[in-house]
């Protein structure tokens, strides 16, 4: 029987596998290249994490070639502090650079708060804003534009926070769930259920506060667990949706509750200046504050193949994240099957051979293979302002009836179907069954309609100086 989870070693005995995991490979036609930090680079911590395998709690760039196979090489453009490439359906790691260091999330937190909250309350229930749920957003955060006295229902809540990472609509939905203090418990309590013990939360948005980390390994997990679940994967997905405004008298004297665009700021699902939308694109989260500088979390498809990609802190913000996960993604379609697994992305306890999958999304059941968005999607989604592309739509049926058969096929925790996926993907995609808006900082793109309030896109925004998640 497999074991559930690589705890980490302590003490000397983390030191001493530090310094012989190299050399016991050594020789061997699968020996991990570990590739050193380049001069002045900040230095991972001297012992991290081991769960998911030993060459993940170690510093540098692990990979294993296969003999034989000519395995590509790892492009020598990646900057970012930390990242991680792994299969999404077997969870295997094909390589990984400081897996388990710690790290300012920013953004990419609110996929722990999505998949810790989703299940809990029903899209259409409708909820009434007050003063007090927006008065602890941070200055300077990423606004969907929610207003105090309207009333918006949980989807349009849960659009505003993957779409415009609005730090304004965690906070609602953080009151709906019991306050701040509660939802940050919930969603630790849900880290360590994942196994993502390299995480800390202290904001449930992502907004820069002291101790608040994750890593590369932990969001790969979070994103994957939050993949499972069919409300989850739709908002990834969604480019672009309608969101409520303000009450407005119009030319017939009536009432009339207006709409503004938002779009997604994920710019490797939509594209942006110098940025073509990545081909296979599904999702899933991207993230900016002034301290933790960028840090992104994307899941694609080729073929039957799907891959999980999380950077975190490379050496210039703006696009430069979404550029070092597509040249990852590049590489590990390319590099699947010529190289040797260096760790794994372990499940939860009890989520093997399909079982323990979140209580939302059931094998072959009618609901997620329904499930569309009512917005502009990555699935026939039409072309975006910004010069994103149409992705094809996903075999919803197919799904359907090979849902619970399909499902059995993997032991670790493989997903289901994704809701679509970027431009120029042959046919559509099915998991389970393996054999652009505008650029960061122009108006209109700070979760507010052209000429509303400024506030700085924190969240995501490049150039922002000040900016929160």
């Amino acid at each position: 029987m497999r074991a559930r989870r690589v705890r980490s070693a302590r003490g000397p005995r983390a030191a001493i596998a530090a310094l012989l995991v190299p050399f016991l490979l050594a020789g061997s036609p699968a020996a991990a290249l570990t590739v050193s930090e380049k001069p002045g680079e900040p230095r991972p911590p001297a012992g991290m994490s081991t769960v998911g395998g030993e060459l993940l709690g170690l510093p540098g760039v692990q990979i294993r070639p296969r003999s034989g196979a000519d395995a590509p090489e790892l492009p020598d453009s990646i900057t970012s502090r930390s990242w991680i490439v792994a299969d999404a359906e077997t969870g295997e790691v094909l390589a990984a650079k400081n897996a388990h260091w710690p790290l300012a999330p920013a953004s990419t937190l609110k996929m722990l708060f999505a998949d810790t909250l989703l299940p809990k309350f029903g899209e259409d229930e409708v909820h009434r804003v007050t003063r007090e749920e927006l008065a602890g957003v941070g200055p300077g955060s990423s606004m969907v534009g929610i207003k105090e006295g309207l009333t918006y229902t949980v989807r349009d809540l849960w659009l505003g926070v993957f779409l415009r990472s609005g730090n304004d609509a965690v906070h609602v939905l953080s009151a709906m769930n019991g306050g701040i203090d509660k939802t940050v418990r919930e969603m630790n309590e849900h880290a360590r259920v994942l196994g993502a013990d390299d995480t800390r939360v202290v904001s449930p948005d992502g907004y820069d506060a002291e101790g608040q980390v994750s890593s590369a390994y932990d969001l790969t997990l979070i994103a994957r667990s939050g993949m499972q679940k069919p409300k989850f994967r739709e908002y990834a997905a969604t480019v672009r949706a309608q969101f409520p405004g303000e009450v407005k008298k119009g030319k017939d004297g009536k009432k009339k509750r207006e709409t503004f665009e938002i779009q997604n700021t994920n710019r490797l699902l939509t594209g942006d200046v110098g940025l073509e939308p990545y081909d296979g694109i599904a999702g899933v989260k991207n993230g900016y504050t002034s301290k933790a500088g960028s840090t992104f979390t994307g899941v694609a498809q080729r073929g039957d193949r799907v891959l999980l990609v999380t950077a975190m802190h490379p050496e210039e913000n703006g696009v430069r994240v979404y550029k070092e996960t597509a040249e990852l993604l590049d590489w590990g379609f390319d590099a699947a099957g010529k190289v040797v697994p260096v760790g794994e992305l372990v499940p939860p306890d009890g989520a093997g051979s399909g079982e323990g999958k979140n209580s939302d999304d059931r094998p072959g059941d009618p609901a997620d293979a329904g499930a569309r968005p009512d917005g502009h999607t990555a699935a026939g989604a039409q072309r975006p302002s910004g010069g994103a592309g149409t992705a094809l739509l996903v075999v919803a049926a197919v799904l359907a009836v090979l849902g619970a058969g399909a499902w059995g096929v993997h032991r670790r925790w493989p997903l289901p179907a994704l809701p679509g996926r970027g431009r120029g993907t042959p046919g559509g995609s099915v998991l389970g069954s393996r054999g652009k808006p505008d650029r960061p900082g122009a108006p209109g793109t700070a979760g507010e309609p052209a000429g509303g309030p400024a506030g700085k896109n924190g969240g995501e925004a490049a150039d922002g100086p000040d900016g929160k998640a």
